[in-house]
C-alpha cells in the first residue's frame, strides 16, 4: 500500500510537503477549497520548488471553479516544475462547492470536463462553449503536447465510480471501494501515544475536524448512499439544533468553517473521544496497522493521510513511523 498525504492549501503547506518527502510519503494531494483556504495551484507550485521526489497534484479539482483551459494551463505549469511527478484529481465538489452554498456538479458535467481536459493536454482542438479551443502555447512557452498525467476521480457513489472506470486511472474516496487498480483513501486522525486518552485536547485538535466532517456531510447531503444520516450520529440532534439557530442563508458558512482543519464551535459541542475513534483513523500504533491491513483487503491501494492540529510535523512523523 502506498502511503501518501493530503493538505489544505495554507501558507505552511509547501514546507509540510517538503517534510513529507523527507519522511518517505509517495504523493502529496492538495485540496481545491477557495472558500476556506488559498489557491491549490500556487500552493502546488511552491511545493514543487521545495521538493525533488514526491508526487504532487490537486485532490480534487472542482470543474465549475475554473475554465477547463485554465486547468490545462495549470497542469502544464506544474508539469514544467515537477516533470514526471504530477497527478490530477477531479471530482463533483463536496466542500469546495457546499462551502459556497452550491450543490455538487452533475456527473455528466464532470465527465465532459475530464474529456475536454485530456483532449487539450493531448494537443487536440476541442469545442468548448461553441468555439474551437486548443493549447496554442508556442515553443518554450509550455511543455510540448501531448502532456500525459494520471487522472483520478473523486467519487462518492456509483455514478462517480462509473466515470472513474470510463475516464480515470483510479479513484480518490473517503470510504473504501474495491475493484480499482488505484484506489486512494483520504483519511484523518492521529496516532495516539501509548496510554494516551482520545479525550485529550491534543487529540481533539488533531482529529476532531476529521470527525466533524461526518456531521457536515450528513447535513449537506442527507440520504447519501453508504453514509450515516444525522439521526444515526451520536450528538446529531444537538449538532442539528445548533446549526438551525443560524440564519438559513448563512448555515453553509457555519457548517464548513474549519472544515478538516480545526473543530469549529458547533462541532465541539458533539465531539468526544468515542466519536473521534469511530469516525477517524485514530488509535495506537498496533491498532492502526491492523486497520491498514483491513483496508488493503477491502481494495484500498493508497492511504492519503491529512494531518491536522497545531503540530503538523508531529502528525506526519508519527503516521509515517506507524505505517512503516
Amino acid at each position: 500500500m502506498d502511503i501518501s498525504c493530503a493538505f489544505p492549501p495554507v501558507p505552511d503547506t509547501p514546507d509540510h510537503i517538503a517534510l513529507a518527502e523527507r519522511l518517505g510519503y509517495r504523493r502529496a494531494w492538495v485540496y481545491d477549497t477557495p472558500a476556506l483556504q488559498l489557491d491549490v495551484w500556487m500552493t502546488l507550485g511552491r511545493a514543487a520548488e521545495r521538493t525533488r521526489r514526491i508526487e504532487l497534484g490537486p485532490g480534487v479539482l472542482i470543474p465549475s471553479l475554473r475554465h477547463v483551459l485554465v486547468t490545462a494551463s495549470a497542469v502544464a505549469t506544474l508539469v514544467a516544475l515537477a516533470p514526471g511527478r504530477v497527478n490530477v484529481g477531479i471530482g463533483s465538489g463536496f466542500t469546495g462547492r457546499l462551502a459556497m452554498g452550491q450543490r455538487p456538479n452533475a456527473w455528466r458535467l464532470v465527465a465532459e470536463y475530464i474529456r475536454q481536459l485530456k483532449a487539450l493536454l493531448a494537443g487536440e482542438v476541442v469545442e468548448i462553449e461553441g468555439a474551437a479551443t486548443q493549447m496554442i502555447h508556442g515553443p518554450g512557452q509550455a511543455p510540448s503536447r501531448p502532456i500525459q498525467v494520471p487522472i483520478v476521480v473523486g467519487t462518492g457513489g456509483p455514478r462517480g465510480e462509473a466515470v472513474a472506470r470510463q475516464l480515470g486511472d483510479g479513484i480518490f474516496t473517503v470510504v473504501p471501494v474495491a475493484g480499482f487498480a488505484w484506489a486512494s483513501l483520504l483519511t484523518f486522525g492521529t496516532v495516539l501515544e501509548p496510554g494516551e486518552s482520545p479525550e485529550s485536547e491534543r487529540v481533539l485538535l488533531a482529529a476532531g475536524a476529521g470527525a466533524g466532517v461526518v456531521f457536515h456531510r450528513a447535513f449537506d447531503l442527507p440520504g447519501a448512499p453508504g453514509r450515516p444520516g444525522m439521526s444515526d450520529l451520536p450528538g446529531g440532534a444537538e449538532w442539528l439544533a445548533a446549526i438551525e439557530v443560524m440564519p438559513r442563508r448563512e448555515r453553509h458558512l457555519h457548517t464548513h468553517r474549519g472544515h478538516l482543519t480545526y473543530p469549529n464551535d458547533i462541532d465541539r459541542t458533539v465531539l468526544t473521544g468515542d466519536v473521534i475513534r469511530r469516525f477517524t483513523f485514530t488509535g495506537e500504533v498496533a491498532a492502526l496497522r491492523e486497520r491498514m491491513r483491513e483496508l488493503g483487503a477491502r481494495g484500498v491501494t493508497e492511504i492519503a493521510y491529512q494531518p491536522a492540529g497545531p503540530d503538523i510535523p508531529r502528525e506526519l512523523t508519527a503516521f509515517a513511523r506507524m505505517a512503516v
